[in-house]
């Protein structure tokens, strides 16, 4: 699936499949992205053991520059992680997994979605908002690096007229083409 998200990047996105020689890849990414890393063995277990678990990476060319991952659990889908490479930031790659993600979720069947989110990622914030997810509450110290509390967001109900209408708006004004 390629996605072409506006006019913010250079290359179309192709959004795949995780595989477990993408691992690596996504492995570097995550060192940036985040303070405190998955250890690799946890996506090899995502990928083969978890039946729950969907993964995607978006790859520019070749090269791997973004990925996500959601639990789809009945109704439930829980965005588990979503980041892009840094020197790839700010183009549009995070809104095209982002909504990747979403779609996955109501193929699986959920009507709700959900995530936590630092509070000092106010850029995620505002693209979660965009999708339709709002903060319902906090978890104080949450992240063990610097015990800095995360937000508890959520967005449905995914299988309304109403969502559908937003996405579809998004995905006319550019967003996740």
């Amino acid at each position: 699936m390629k996605l072409n998200v506006g006019r913010r990047h250079d290359a179309p996105l192709a959004i795949e499949p995780m595989t477990q020689s993408d691992v690596p890849a996504v492995m570097h990414i995550e060192r940036e992205a985040f303070p405190t890393q998955w250890p690799a063995d946890a996506f090899y277990n995502e990928l083969n053991t978890n039946k729950l678990a969907h993964y995607f990476v978006g790859r520019m060319e070749a090269e791997i520059v973004a990925y996500g991952g959601i639990w789809a659990i009945l109704e439930d889908a829980h965005i588990t992680t979503i980041a892009v490479a840094e020197l790839h930031r700010g183009r549009g790659y995070g809104e095209a997994m982002l909504l990747r993600l979403v779609d996955e979720a109501i193929t699986q069947g959920a009507s709700w979605m959900t995530l936590e989110v630092r509070e000092s990622n106010t850029v995620a914030q505002g693209l979660y908002r965009k999708y339709g997810f709002t903060t319902v509450t906090s978890r104080k110290g949450y992240y063990s690096d610097n015990d800095e509390s995360a937000l508890i967001m959520w967005a449905g109900n995914l299988k309304s007229e109403l969502y559908r209408r937003r996405i579809a708006a998004l995905r006319e004004a550019g967003c996740g083409r």
